[in-house]
């Protein structure tokens, strides 16, 4: 066994192939274009602090979903600016102000809260997502009575895509759209502020639409939202757990709770030492899913538990206990993409990393 022996389940985090993904966003955008590298949740479960560490020569400022992550990226040595991606309770804008985070507004009223951020503002437009911002056909109007204020500064103005990663009609129409509010802003409410629009489907699929800044996401940890985006990236997380047990078992066993599996042949059944607490879904639960063992995609067998998850092992008869199972990642000539653990689970990649559970240990390499 190598030096984790004594670990049961754990993530192995690539940093070179972070940045290369960091770099490729950069690429399609330009040089001109500011990288905005999102890390909250995190850092889509791959360690936040880590993440923005190693992508510190890379991103222009880092994008968290509140408060208390941008405070956790402060203590952590980070210097870039960050920005709020989430509405900030009105209880956290004193502290916000205070440490001149860049917090996202929907509307006057929340801009007149911010008054005196050294940080500025940015100005959220909704143009189809339905989550936060000013409804674009008001937007202008909004905006100018956000300029009128004397003490907020405008740091940007953003947009965020709906449906990047799956209809492009709409969002070539969306960006078309924003794009003519841009001019319209730029005229009526000028200023040193930046425009930022792109999400990670949004870099891999309408790149030429860039703005000032780009909000690189899932495609950082190598996971392309477009499917045939994903020879440009490379996974950085590799999820690994160990056989904890073997057995053999004859034709009409069964596995699991529910009974929902039989043997139809002796079969080599291994234990593995990672379940639904670890962040292997439940939900892959005779769903065809299968792990690494040896190099070989085995299949997961009955219900995935808590703490283990049982896999036919019969194609390996070399496999010994204590040996290393890869979840997410290659081994050998294969590779499991998070793509097709979330497609298996009935979910998203974005899920699939961010449920990656606290016991599971990060290793950074």
């Amino acid at each position: 066994m190598d030096s984790l022996g004594g670990e049961r389940c754990w993530a192995e985090i690539d940093l070179a192939a972070l940045r290369q993904n960091a770099r490729l966003a950069q690429e399609r955008c330009g040089p001109e274009t500011e990288l905005l590298a999102v890390v909250k949740a995190n850092g889509y479960g791959h360690g936040m602090i880590e993440i923005a560490r190693a992508l510190c020569d890379e991103a222009a400022l880092f994008g968290v979903a509140n408060l208390q992550e941008a405070l956790a990226l402060r203590e952590g040595g980070i210097a870039q600016p960050i920005l709020l991606l989430s509405p900030a309770l009105p209880e956290e804008r004193a502290e916000i102000n205070a440490a001149g985070f860049i917090p996202s507004v929907s509307s006057v009223a929340e801009a007149q809260a911010f008054a005196g951020n050294a940080g500025g503002i940015n100005f959220a437009v909704d143009t189809g997502m339905g989550r936060m911002g000013c409804w674009q056909d008001e937007a202008l109007a909004e905006l100018e009575k956000i300029a009128a204020i004397p003490a907020p500064k405008l740091h940007s103005i953003s947009t965020h895509l709906p449906v990047a990663d799956e209809d492009e009609g709409f969002t070539a129409d969306e960006l078309a759209r924003f794009e003519g509010f841009v001019r319209q802003m730029r005229e009526r409410v000028p200023g040193s502020y930046k425009v930022h629009v792109l999400l990670s489907a949004g870099i891999l699929g309408f790149a030429k639409h860039h703005f000032d800044i780009v909000r690189a996401g899932l495609m950082l940890y190598g996971s392309s939202p477009l499917p045939d985006a994903q020879k440009f990236l490379k996974p950085v997380m590799t999820l690994k757990a160990r056989i904890a047990l073997l057995r053999d078992l004859p034709a009409g066993r069964s596995i699991s709770y529910g009974r929902t599996f039989r043997t139809a042949r002796p079969m080599r059944v291994a234990t593995i030492s990672a379940g639904y607490a670890d962040g292997y879904p439940r939900s892959l639960s005779n769903r065809d899913a299968v792990v690494l063992v040896g190099g070989k995609r085995c299949p997961v067998l009955g219900r995935i538990t808590m703490d283990l998850t049982m896999v036919d092992v019969s194609a390996v008869p070399d496999a010994q206990l204590g040996d290393e199972v890869v979840l997410i990642g290659h081994q050998g000539g294969e590779e499991i993409f998070a793509a097709e653990i979330a497609t298996r689970a009935g979910t998203i990649a974005w899920e699939i990393f961010t449920g990656i559970g606290s016991r599971v240990r990060r290793v950074y390499l």
